[in-house]
């Protein structure tokens, strides 16, 4: 008889009323830009350049925000392929949005590669990717990369040295959070924190507009937060990623070419830097307020009734019918599907179940020492999953007769009360 050290399992009824939608936030494109984004013709017909030999030819290629105002910011975009010996490319900003349009259509990265990974994550990438930006307020250019890039201290020094050995002008690293931060510390180049170029500024537009939305203030940003989509979010720090919203507000300096406000830029939204904005705006945590925001200042008064009832209201926001008048407090036996405009979908569901009988089930042994045990026939809706993790025998496989557990499980469904054909209710989300 063959000795199983540990007999295993879970078991696991999967009980699903609906598909959750997950928040995908939609990154902009030029099709998608506000007004005045990238609306005029490219001032130079080339793809790139491999040097930048005067301030000329810097703006020949350079993307302006707020162009002819004291908050304009050209920048452009550069590329170094450090598989041919750190060769660079200066790529015509006003051309491409991204830089992985740049390698699409130069044909350096064939169509479906993955690119996130590969440019931002790996220490042995190929690509090093950022930005040359002018900054007025203290008249120097600056080079950046993306606030989530995990670059090295050797990628941040390949980078500086080949950028300064092909710009006109000394350009001068700005790391974009406390990892680049410190990984530069100490790496012999010239930095530029954020909070140098910000020191006395109290407000900053990193997007115009217009928004009336919940506020919601946020401390720290992560997987237990929800966040709405008809909110103005208050942050203490600048995340690296975010669902559709209505405006957001930073309390500390952040960058304008970060990618929250290249999102912001293409769902057309007020973007702004406020001092403490947190401190500041903490009684109006959860009020429905007006923001509107311009270069030089900013409003944020609570919203009016006639502002609430045109402009609230999120354009995919359903509302499910429901019972009010019903105060019988009914046991799961009692309720079926059709009271979940009592009860609430997950009760009538659970209803459903208890009234329907499902008798046959099927077990399927798969390899890696697991089995899946579902009924059959397969609903949509519900299934009921048993893994059971076996230690093999000697010669590689499982003695199915002999283990005692798979009887049990075998037994047990005989007496199984499931529901077979796809009857449950889908459950609103609000």
């Amino acid at each position: 008889m063959i000795r199983h050290k540990y007999i295993a399992f879970v078991l696991i009824l999967l009980l699903s009323a609906t598909a959750a939608n997950a928040q995908m936030a939609r990154k902009p494109s030029p099709t998608r830009e506000p007004k005045g984004a990238m609306d005029k013709k490219p001032d130079s017909s080339k793809n790139s350049l491999p040097k930048i030999e005067s301030r000329n030819a810097f703006d020949s290629i350079a993307r302006v925000y707020h162009a002819g105002t004291p908050y304009s910011m050209p920048h452009v975009m550069f590329i170094i392929d450090r598989r041919s010996n750190n060769k660079i490319y200066y790529v015509n900003s006003q051309k491409y949005r991204f830089h992985k349009d740049f390698l699409l259509a130069t044909y350096l990265i064939p169509r479906g590669t993955e690119i996130f990974k590969p440019i931002y994550v790996d220490l042995d990438r190929r690509f090093i990717v950022g930005t040359i930006a002018w900054q007025a307020p203290v008249e120097k250019f600056t080079w950046e990369l993306w606030e989530g890039d995990l670059a090295s201290a050797e990628i941040i020094k390949t980078a500086n040295a080949t950028i300064n050995a092909s710009f006109f002008q000394k350009a001068t690293y700005k790391p974009n959070s406390i990892r680049q931060e410190d990984v530069s510390a100490n790496i012999g180049i010239d930095r530029i924190l954020q909070d140098e170029l910000n020191r006395n500024q109290a407000y900053l537009a990193l997007n115009t507009g217009t928004a009336i939305g919940r506020v919601h203030i946020i401390d720290k940003l992560d997987d237990t937060v929800e966040i709405g989509d008809n909110e103005i979010l208050i942050l203490k720090e600048l995340p690296l990623n975010l669902p559709p919203v209505r405006g957001v507000i930073v309390a500390k300096p952040s960058s304008p070419l970060s990618h929250i406000n290249i999102l912001a830029k293409g769902w057309n939204i007020p973007n702004v830097y406020i001092k403490d904005a947190d401190k500041l705006f903490r009684d109006y945590d959860t009020f429905v307020m007006k923001l509107s925001a311009n270069l030089t200042d900013y409003s944020f008064d609570r919203a009016s009734q006639d502002d609430i009832k045109e402009k609230f209201v999120s354009p995919d926001q359903q509302i499910p019918p429901a019972d009010l008048k019903t105060t019988k407090l009914a046991g799961l036996r009692e309720m079926r599907k059709a009271d979940s405009i009592k009860y609430g979908a997950k009760s009538a569901n659970l209803g459903e179940m208890l009234n329907k009988k499902r008798t046959t089930l099927s077990i399927t042994q798969r390899s890696g020492g697991k089995s899946w045990t579902n009924f059959a026939p397969r609903s949509r809706k519900v299934n009921l999953m048993i893994t059971c993790e076996l230690r093999s025998s000697p010669d590689g496989k499982h003695n199915w007769a002999a283990n005692p557990f798979l009887s049990a499980v075998r037994q047990t469904a005989k007496t199984c009360q499931i529901l077979a054909v796809p009857v449950f209710i889908r459950a609103s989300r609000m």
